[in-house]
């Protein structure tokens, strides 16, 4: 779990920083970090995947399920490898 945006909202409050980190046992260093770093490679990967079946899905006119949807749009996606470096959910 990400507890950063706690220590951030925090911080705007005008509360102690320090003591945020320590009741969430996080390193003051790792929350400045995380504030001064960009996306993960990762997030970037998911916008963009998240991007494609978006458009997919607005040229299927919005509709649900395999057999509404351009179901060659989300073959080539699948065919590449994108969103395979995740395991499935529930496993």
């Amino acid at each position: 779990m990400n507890c950063y945006p706690f220590i951030e909202a925090e911080k705007r409050g005008d509360h102690n920083v320090k003591r945020a980190c320590e009741l969430l046992q996080v390193s003051r260093s790792a929350y400045y970090a995380d504030r001064t770093s960009g996306p993960s490679s990762r997030d970037q990967r998911d916008a963009e995947l998240t991007g494609k079946i978006i458009a997919i899905h607005d040229e299927s006119t919005q509709t649900y399920g395999s057999r509404r949807t351009n179901v060659t749009g989300i073959l080539a996606i699948a065919h590449t490898g994108e969103g395979q470096d995740r395991p499935p959910v529930g496993s």
